[in-house]
């Protein structure tokens, strides 16, 4: 597709592949890139199942906050929409870490395969920030509402046998996490194409319309924040690796 994201076809499935290595850090090209891969993707009837993954050390490290404004999260949001809308069954494979706005990109896959030195964070509170991405709807839907909160509160780091406890990732790999969503996407391949569109459909049309309403909620809380004394605090902490002073301004 372009030189941020690829589309590989290997007989009923469609590897999409970022390429922003070492930590795959998006911005509104890139997520655009993977959006606009997964409507390809919807477009070609031989795929049945797609497998989203990354080139590089990390899955994804989040988003690029670097000169964003409120007008340039809400188009990024825009992207991120289309991702929930993409029809065929995707399955992410994590390797290294899905952060902030990266675990938001996994949590839009119907299914998480983890490597075993996979780590996965909601890290948005420890930067002085809102989470985004659909964090609201899709992280309770997969943890429940209370480790919800708490992984959003505290922005700690959940390794992979604890992801895998809570429900965070759904299989953990000693191997390639690849290699693993790969074998699972070829399962699920086996199945009639109509019913898994059909399938599909009607176990996220809750989901999509949830999601769509969290953005914009999701998007507003951000814009406020981005202009706080915290929030510079906090971005700053994260470049220099030091805890952070916030000041509640």
């Amino acid at each position: 597709m372009t030189d941020l994201v690829t589309i590989d076809c290997q007989e009923n499935v469609a590897v999409v592949e970022m390429h922003r290595p070492p930590n795959n850090f998006f911005d509104e090209a890139s997520l655009r890139g993977v959006a606009q891969a997964l409507l390809h993707v919807d477009a070609m009837p031989e795929v049945r199942c797609v497998v989203l993954c990354s080139q590089g050390r990390h899955f994804c490290a989040g988003a690029d906050l670097r000169d964003v404004d409120a007008d340039g999260l809400r188009r990024v949001y825009r992207e991120a929409f289309t991702i929930f809308t993409a029809r065929k069954p995707v399955i992410a494979a994590v390797q290294g870490a899905a952060i902030g706005g990266g675990l938001g990109l996994a949590l839009a896959a119907d299914f998480r395969v983890a490597g075993e030195n996979a780590r996965f964070s909601a890290n948005f509170a420890r930067l002085g920030f809102h989470h985004g991405f659909g964090l609201s709807v899709t992280l309770p839907t997969v943890v429940g509402n209370q480790k919800a909160r708490d992984l959003l509160y505290t922005g700690r780091s959940v390794r992979a046998p604890e992801a895998l406890a809570i429900g965070l990732c759904d299989r953990v790999t000693a191997g390639e996490p690849r290699d693993e969503a790969l074998a699972w996407a070829r399962e699920i391949a086996q199945s009639a194409p109509l019913s898994l569109l059909s399938i599909r459909s009607t176990l996220r049309r809750d989901l999509v319309s949830q999601v769509s309403a969290a953005l914009d909620l999701e998007a507003a809380a951000q814009a406020v924040l981005l202009g706080t004394a915290d929030f510079q605090e906090g971005i700053q902490a994260s470049i220099g690796k030091r805890a952070p002073i916030f000041v509640g301004a």
